[in-house]
């Protein structure tokens, strides 16, 4: 053994040649943290000692090759400031290129997984074998960064600007036969073939066939085009990916391209030396803070829900109860994702219609060839339609998505119950009634739990698992574990009227129905709130959820909470309802819509929309500021966010943000409602409930951001 540290060995093979592997010992993944950095500094100096090794492939002794940098330690160097940052990368670039100027020649097998900094390693090497099983890519710009480990860098001379550009610039994860088309990998192997065909690469490279030191010198030197080829590759690159990418809601991918641009008439020292100062700029955006965070939260709910495995009954046959477009997308959800699913309905013209909703699905993923025709008929088989419930003794988990009123579920659930065993699982897909109500109709109440799944199914991530008064742990852990097998985000929350996303929803639609009483316009709320971030305003979201849907779930909020959920006054929802105007599904609501050249609805000003709302406008009609605006409608969400926290509904600021951002569509690169608290300062957010306290409770600061405030406490240290 050549070296042998905690997250690298180092040994012989044959015929001059030694393997460098990571295996980053009590860690499922390997990754770069401090002390991989440290162990591949001493695995470096000890292949250099050593003048029998002629050649070195580099491998993983984990099912992935190495995930990236360890994001869990960014915390502590980003809030050193944007210098010290850039100064962070230094030492760490300059073990990242030793390991380049090692004189011998270098391949990375790559065997699965290898993203930003473990794909910055393989462009270390001079050359990169790729297993068919493996992707490749540089994902830091979805963390509101980009490669610092001298990514940005190599991958423009592997690969060119055009190239180089889109791949860092999106984020996006490669698969082999696009890596090498791109050059970004010189060959493509089966799994079992992987290390030979390294090892053979290395042979070539010591028997002259290959010109390894070309290959290593290509990135050393400048990018091999002229100021003006330069310029044009850049502008074009350019026009593309800032389109995508908004800069005032996510600078990275602007930084990256501005430093992609700086760097490529630099040799590699001082481009690394640019690519550390693009870098660090990027680090200390607010939209870096976020995202990281963002991914952070994600981690923290991966490991709420693995908690639950323990009590969970194992799911091989579901069965939903309802064959709509929820049922329809219910059961395609399950039978893509491998569990066989019963679908019951009274009728067959129901039933047809949840299996046209899954066809329509399937028949999609076929036409963009992420489906073939064999495997959606497998998939279509896993879903039996039925009228009856002779088939339910088999059943493990029962999802009821009948229509939302309580009398209807309750009468169905009480029949379900009696043709199921008696540990089965009962879930009911409501979105506003409570689970602890529905629990009174059943005999086994501790089975019992809500399974909140966001329209359309087979979009939206969230999954809301609500836990009745008398819902068991076995329950809760068994639809978690459901959830999670069909793709899903499960997020458990504790029972209240509209739980956890709609509670906090419902005061965002009260706010937009104020600002409109005070006179505000809502096309112009709708900008303003499309600015700030979110994929739509609330005129056009109501329209989208349906104006019916949305007066029904104010009707139960109200009911529940009506210190701060009911108005005295008629708002603009729901004269718009009386007027039998219901947004997208009648074609009229605040807007109305016409098919557009591609068969899709569109929004069209309509304004009759303006004439209804007259009467209730007591406010002088005028052009609200748009920090004004913004205000009052995050105050209202924000602060709901805050009370369900108080309330024990929901149990973490993390679980609250991703529910949030998986849900309702807040915009990512804020964080959430906890994280854009913490952001805007705890001490300034209260200041503005105060400043807005005059407009009703929802808008006063709950007690819990008082207590924070006043000890200087956030929600993320």
């Amino acid at each position: 053994m050549i070296h042998s540290g905690n997250a690298i060995t180092v040994q012989m093979l044959s015929d001059g040649i030694a393997e460098f592997r990571f295996d980053l010992q009590g860690e499922s993944v390997n990754k770069f943290n401090r002390a991989t950095v440290e162990d591949f500094a001493a695995a470096i100096a000890a292949v250099k000692g050593n003048n029998d090794i002629k050649g070195l492939i580099v491998s993983s002794g984990k099912s992935s090759f190495i995930v990236g940098a360890d994001i869990t330690e960014f915390g502590d160097n980003f809030a050193q400031g944007e210098a010290a940052i850039a100064e962070w990368l230094g030492p760490v670039n300059s073990i990242f290129s030793s390991f380049e100027d090692l004189d011998i020649p270098k391949v990375a097998a790559i065997n699965g997984i290898a993203l930003g900094g473990g794909f910055e390693l393989c462009l270390v090497c001079d050359y990169r074998v790729m297993s068919t099983a493996a992707q490749v890519g540089l994902p830091e710009v979805k963390l509101g960064i980009f490669p610092g480990f001298g990514g940005t860098v190599r991958l423009t001379r592997v690969i060119g600007i055009d190239n180089a550009v889109e791949w860092i610039a999106t984020g996006a994860q490669k698969k082999p036969e696009a890596a090498l088309k791109d050059g970004a990998v010189d060959a493509v192997v089966a799994p079992e073939k992987l290390q030979d065909a390294a090892i053979d690469l290395v042979k070539q490279a010591l028997a002259g066939k290959l010109d390894w030191k070309a290959k290593r010198q290509e990135k050393l030197d400048p990018v091999k085009l002229n100021p003006l080829e330069q310029m044009m590759a850049f502008n074009s690159s350019k026009g593309v990916i800032l389109a995508k990418a908004n800069p005032a809601q996510y600078p990275a991918p602007k930084l990256v391209l501005d430093t992609l641009q700086a760097s490529a008439s630099m040799g590699r020292d001082d481009a690394l030396k640019a690519e550390a100062q693009g870098f660090a700029k990027a680090a200390v955006t607010p939209q870096a803070g976020a995202l990281i965070g963002l991914f952070l939260s994600d981690q923290v709910v991966k490991k709420i829900s693995k908690k639950h495995e323990k009590n969970a009954h194992p799911v091989n046959m579901a069965a939903v109860l309802g064959a709509g477009i929820m049922g329809g997308g219910i059961a395609y959800q399950s039978a893509v994702k491998g569990t066989p699913i019963i679908m019951k309905d009274i009728g067959n013209p129901q039933l047809a219609l949840g299996m046209k909703e899954a066809n329509t699905l399937l028949s999609k993923q076929v036409e963009r060839k992420k489906l073939t025709p064999a495997k959606m008929g497998e998939t279509l088989a896993r879903i039996r339609p039925t009228l009856s419930y002779d088939e339910f003794k088999d059943v493990d988990i029962v999802i009821e998505a009948v229509t939302e009123n309580p009398k209807i579920k309750e009468a169905v659930l009480a029949d379900a119950e009696k043709s199921v065993r008696e540990n089965t699982i009962i879930a009911s897909n409501t979105s506003t009634i409570s689970i602890t109500r529905l629990a009174n109709a059943l005999a086994r109440p501790e089975n019992f739990v809500g399974m909140h799944f966001f329209n359309p199914v087979h979009m939206m991530p969230l999954v809301e698992v609500i836990r009745g008064a008398k819902s068991s742990d076995e329950a809760v852990a068994t639809t978690v574990a459901l959830a999670q097998k069909m793709g899903k985000t499960p997020i458990v929350v504790n029972d209240c009227p509209g739980f956890l996303v709609n509670r906090v929803l419902f005061p965002y639609f009260g706010a937009f129905d104020l600002l409109l009483k005070d006179g505000a316009d809502f096309q112009q709320i709708d900008k303003v709130m499309e600015k700030f971030g979110w994929p739509m305003g609330p005129a056009y979201l109501i329209d989208v959820v349906g104006i019916d849907t949305g007066v029904h779930g104010a009707e139960v909020m109200a009911e529940g909470f009506p210190d701060r959920m009911k108005p005295s006054y008629k708002g603009a929802i729901e004269i718009m309802y009386d007027n039998k105007r219901l947004g997208q599904k009648n074609d009229v609501g605040f807007y109305k819509y016409e098919l557009d050249k591609k068969g899709k609805k569109a929004k069209k000003v309509d304004p009759a929309s303006y004439e209804l709302i007259a009467p209730m406008v007591t406010g002088e009609k005028r052009a609200f500021d748009d920090q004004e605006i913004i205000d009052r409608m995050m105050l209202a969400l924000c602060n709901e966010t805050v009370r369900c926290l108080e309330d024990n509904i929901v149990a973490t600021p993390a679980e609250a943000d991703m529910a949030m951002i998986m849900g309702i569509g807040f915009p990512p690169f804020r964080g959430g409602p906890c994280r854009y608290i913490d952001q805007t300062g705890v001490a300034e957010y209260v200041a503005k409930c105060d400043q807005y306290a005059h407009l009703g409770k929802t808008y006063e600061a709950p007690q819990m951001l008082r207590d924070m405030a006043a000890n200087n406490k956030k929600f993320y240290g």
